[in-house]
């Protein structure tokens, strides 16, 4: 049996004070990684962290990801004070307000370019130095099925995810000589608030129940349910583990098998 041991590293968790974000943390720091705690609500991460294995050994990071240079900058200062190296990145965060794309305001798209696109960019760039250093780095997106197949009125979260997957694929290949690998993990339907807002706004646009909508959405997937957060953040802890060293550049669908494609 192999065993994911992750002591010794330290891991940046974004979204992390909910869902798969939350999730990660927990499965993470069950394999023995010291973390830092993204999100926008302190008290929420305070509560989380303290519910964690070895509580006083993680940090917290309370910064909203649509203001990239704040975020980066809190960041670097934690990682100075702390004197903290972060072997690993959990790359998450909440997803655009659904609807369609060609109502969508030019605001809307530019919003999520920053929050998602020029947020990481400079994020990576804070990481980047220590990885290098250690020639150990995992770098984990959690994207969505949508680079693979759009999902009906989320417009702009199609787009942006797909730019987020497409930066991803191209630091794969540009990073990989110093021991960092790029992963993109695509969740299909999870039990998250997300997925919650997504079934409300559909259900009121077909005009019938959440439960009912929940259940057409179910049985688009061959497994018949949704995911638990767990279930993806258990890939994620394998991704950041020595056993996948040589795992780089590759989209994983964990969906239930509910892509039509590859």
């Amino acid at each position: 049996m192999l065993n994911i041991d992750l002591q010794g590293r330290t891991a940046l968790i974004g979204g992390a004070s909910r869902g798969i974000g939350r999730a990660c943390a927990e499965v993470l720091a069950q394999a023995g990684a010291r973390l830092i705690l993204l999100s926008r609500n302190p008290t929420d991460l305070q509560a989380l962290k303290a519910s964690l294995p070895h509580a006083g050994q993680h940090h917290i990071l309370a910064v909203d990801l649509s203001d990239a240079a704040q975020s980066s900058q809190a960041l670097q200062t934690l990682l100075q004070t702390e004197k903290l190296d972060v072997h690993i990145w959990v790359n998450n965060s909440g997803g655009p307000a659904p609807g369609p794309a060609h109502t969508a305001s030019a605001d809307a798209y530019r919003q999520a370019f920053e929050q998602h696109v020029v947020a990481s960019q400079m994020i990576l760039q804070v990481l980047l130095p220590s990885m290098r250093k250690h020639q150990y780095g995992r770098i984990i997106n959690i994207i969505s099925t949508s680079v693979r197949e759009p999902i009906p009125n989320l417009g702009v979260s199609n787009t942006i995810r797909a730019a987020v997957a497409n930066w991803a694929k191209t630091l794969s290949r540009e990073l990989a000589p110093w021991g960092i690998t790029v992963n993109n993990i695509l969740p299909g339907f999870t039990q998250t608030e997300r997925l919650a807002q997504i079934i409300q706004k559909r259900a009121e646009q077909a005009g019938c129940t959440f439960d009912e909508m929940a259940r057409q959405l179910s049985a688009q997937v061959p497994a018949g349910r949704f995911a638990r957060p767990e279930e993806i953040a258990y890939a994620v802890a394998f991704l950041a583990s020595p056993l996948a060293s040589y795992i780089n550049g590759v989209y994983l669908a964990i969906d239930g098998g509910r892509l039509h494609s590859a």
